[in-house]
């Protein structure tokens, strides 16, 4: 079906109410599948929310709606009797997939339980998308986005924030945007498995707390059992990081080696290079970078960084992102059919596959209009159970770090045949990545490199000689899909352009993977997690209002991943529809802004800037770290408990834990408002009364009456947490040169399989040389004479 978007003609049902199920069905509708969203006759909440409490006009609906509702349809539902619901199963027999969310009364009625519509539509992809999970010991109790940061160890995360404060948690909703673009990734794949035709359907069963532990830690758990000590020992805030300059703020950021001898050169320090320590213990040169921070301006220092291609970037925020030179150029934030501006698509492609947004429906507008039952053959061939969803795939994995191999490991995991290439000259950064590099083959011990890479197979390859070049291309040749994320000039100067892939295998499909974009102002500027996250707004709403805001630090990578995912399965399945390659650019920093985009559209839409508030939020009041009586693995006292009252019946709930006493009996601290107003008076009396408990003892309180509640985990202690190791999140593996360590697996379970997602340890150096180039009908003496000559190899050279 040429120039019709990829799942024109797939029919999802929306089920779901707040931004993880509204997001996964708009990364859906963007695709071209009519989303339905059923809602109960008072429609979504999310209809009446503004994150800065701007006031909604009846009959109108907040702008973060109508932005994650665009293209929808809505249809209303009553679930008080089996009438009103009747019409729903009614499309559901129609549909081929449901994206279905706790708190929605519709969602929870009877019948329409995940389990319970597979049961009565087995044809249907039921991704199901809640706090814990669907199953496990903590299923079904009370969580917000706060309590499960916590949970997951994103509040202590990489060591954020000084040890002199209770940590902070990442600034937004992060979680819910990370868990609803996974689900739109784990809809897609389910509906595109291969096989017979017909689909037997199945349960995505989508988890937020994982998608947290995947995306605001960096693998803790792999790095505490393959060198015996946690990624980070202590709280601290980053240096060099957010800078104070003479008329703004601005990042700048040390990443490697050879970044923080430039950054001493910039700050006129070069004495500091001598010192080898300093690259990984330099807080306390603070004083001083700050007094060089300050005496210079912001675009003096974004020249200075940008000459020595250190990472860098502007504090960016829903006021300014729009206005920036890069985004106006790119025009990254476009009008939305309301009237305010929204981020553009995470990806772009060529040809172009996603259909500009249309408006958000009124509530109930396609009630009787949409056509009901009459199943049809599914749109897409998908395959047999505990089939894996990309067996027939073949991916040539060109990246490095973190981002681009965050997305090539889904493939790989779920079955793709993922083929990474490096050259013995020039490792995988993330080879060095907690390598001890005192060690025999130390570029074979980092945890990281071995959390992002299982499953996949390592080729060595000096692309850079002649005949490295021509081996590149017959492998081109035998591939679906090739994955870079170099700086936009590399594959440029390469020769290795769309079009001249094309013309070596001509339904190639290739995805680009620039920090800031093929073109624009900033398109060759270094771009690491946290100078994405830094320019598209999740530094600025991390951190204490009465500080400089906080790097996050490592959601700008994975994020990166799972939305460049996301555009390539959209490729996928348009190939499969037309036989046509697509080249698809997933920059880094727009699926930032798609992340983030709460920032903008509450500024143009109601003049309201978003800002950063510690641990507080606009959902719960209250909502903060508190103090326990526990001790920390250091004999320390860095240890807190989450807490986030989201309603009047979780505070009335809490007032009774605490033994009613005489200052929560003020009738204003019944409403929201008020313990909004007076939250300094709460924090006080929950502090000295979680001071005098253990974590433990609190929660069980707490949670057993209904309240929102987590005990602040160390991120390498995450395999220890229940619910984590009943979902067996965690799965253990052998590897040949560093042993036996735990790796994270994905945050949604799939019904039909695969059971296990890690099959085999991150490949060695070079280690399938012989098996693919062989593939291409290489013999041994060839290989041999491609090893002679350093074309491949085995160890770094």
């Amino acid at each position: 079906m040429p120039g019709q978007p990829p799942l024109s003609g797939w029919v999802i049902i929306e089920l779901a109410t707040g931004i993880a199920g509204g997001y996964c069905a708009k990364i859906l509708a963007d695709g071209g599948a009519e989303v339905v969203k059923v809602e109960p006759p008072r429609g979504d909440p999310l209809r009446r929310w503004s994150a800065s409490g701007a006031p909604i006009a009846e009959g109108d609906d907040g702008a973060l709606f109508q932005y994650l509702a665009a293209s929808k349809r809505s249809v209303v539902a009553d679930p008080a009797t089996p009438a009103g619901l009747a019409p729903v199963h009614d499309l559901l027999e129609r549909a081929d997939a449901v994206v279905w969310s706790t708190g929605s009364p519709l969602a929870e009625a009877a019948g329409l339980h995940p389990s319970a519509l597979l049961r009565a539509h087995p044809h249907l992809t039921v991704t199901a998308i809640t706090p814990f999970g669907l199953a496990g010991p903590w299923h079904g109790r009370p969580a917000t986005e706060f309590t499960l940061q916590a949970w997951s160890g994103g509040h202590i995360g990489l060591g954020r924030g000084s040890p002199e404060r209770a940590p902070v948690f990442v600034g937004g909703r992060v979680g819910e945007w990370l868990a609803g673009a996974y689900a739109a990734v784990g809809t897609m794949a389910s509906r595109m498995r291969p096989g017979h035709p017909g689909h037997p359907g199945e349960l995505v069963d989508v988890s937020v707390l994982e998608a947290q532990v995947m995306t605001l830690t960096y693998y803790p758990v792999t790095y505490m059992d393959a060198l015996g000590r946690p990624f980070r020992r202590r709280r601290a805030v980053v240096t060099p990081g957010v800078g104070l300059a003479q008329d703004g703020m601005v990042a700048v950021g040390v990443g490697t080696g050879q970044q923080w001898l430039d950054f001493c050169a910039m700050v006129g320090h070069p004495e500091w290079m001598q010192d080898k320590k300093l690259f990984r213990e330099r807080g306390h040169l603070a004083p001083v970078i700050d007094q060089w921070f300050a005496e210079h301006t912001v675009e003096e220092i974004r020249d200075i960084a940008g000459a020595l291609r250190l990472p860098h970037a502007l504090i960016a925020n829903g006021a300014n992102l729009p206005t920036l030179d890069h985004f106006a150029a790119r025009r990254s934030f476009v009008p939305a059919p309301g009237g305010f501006l929204q981020p553009g698509p995470p990806v772009r492609t060529q040809p172009p596959l996603l259909r500009p947004p249309g408006a958000a429906p009124q509530l109930g507008a396609d009630t009787g209009a949409v056509p009901a039952g009459g199943r049809r053959e599914p749109p897409v061939a998908a395959g047999a159970p505990h089939g894996a969803p990309f067996s027939d795939l073949r991916v040539l994995d060109m990246t490095a770090f973190w981002a681009g191999p965050s997305c090539t490991h889904v493939l790989a995991m779920l079955g793709a045949e993922v083929i990474h290439l490096e050259s013995t000259a020039r490792l995988d950064g993330a080879r060095t990545l907690g390598a001890p590099f005192t060690e025999e083959r130390w570029w074979e011990r980092s945890p990281i490199f071995a959390a992002l890479n299982t499953n996949k197979k390592s080729v060595t390859l000096d692309f850079r000689s002649e005949r490295g070049m021509e081996l590149l291309r017959r492998l081109v040749a035998s591939v679906d899909v090739v994955v870079e994320n170099f700086t936009p000039r590399v594959l440029e100067q390469a020769g290795l352009t769309y079009d001249e892939l094309r013309a070596i295998r001509e339904d190639i499909i290739l995805v680009r993977m620039p920090g800031f974009g093929l073109d624009g102002p900033w398109r060759d500027n270094a771009a690491f997690a946290y100078t994405i996250e830094d320019a598209s707004g999740f530094t600025w709403l991390t951190g204490y209002p009465d500080e400089r805001p906080l790097e996050p630090y490592c959601v700008g990578d994975p994020n990166a991943g799972i939305h460049a995912l996301a555009g390539l399965l959209l490729a996928l399945e348009h190939r499969r529809r037309t036989g046509e390659g697509v080249a698809v650019e997933a920059a880094m920093v727009d699926a930032a802004i798609n992340v983030t985009a709460e920032q903008v559209i509450e500024y143009s839409a109601y003049g309201a800037l978003l800002e950063r508030a510690g641990n507080r939020g606009p959902a719960a009041a209250p909502q903060n770290l508190y103090r326990t009586a526990d001790t920390d693995e250091r004999g320390g006292n860095d240890c807190w408990v989450a807490l986030a009252v989201a309603s009047d019946d979780q505070w009335a709930a809490l007032v009774g834990v605490l033994g009613r006493p005489a200052w929560a009996a003020d009738a204003s601290l019944s409403r929201a408002g008020g313990r909004r107003e007076r939250h300094d008076l709460i924090d006080g009396h929950l502090a000295a009364w979680c001071g005098e408990r253990g974590a433990e003892e609190i929660v069980a309180e707490l949670w057993a009456a209904g309240v929102p509640v987590a005990k602040v985990v160390q991120p390498h202690h995450q395999a220890e947490v229940e619910q984590l190791l009943a979902r067996r999140f965690f799965e253990t593996l052998e590897h040949p040169v560093s042993g036996a360590a735990r790796y994270s697996t994905l945050p949604m379970r799939f019904s039909a399989g695969p059971e296990r997602l890690h099959r085999r340890h991150a490949p060695l150096l070079g280690e399938h040389n012989a098996e693919v180039l062989g593939g291409l009908g290489l013999g041994p003496r060839e290989i041999a004479a491609l090893e002679a000559d350093g074309v491949i190899g085995r160890e770094p050279g």
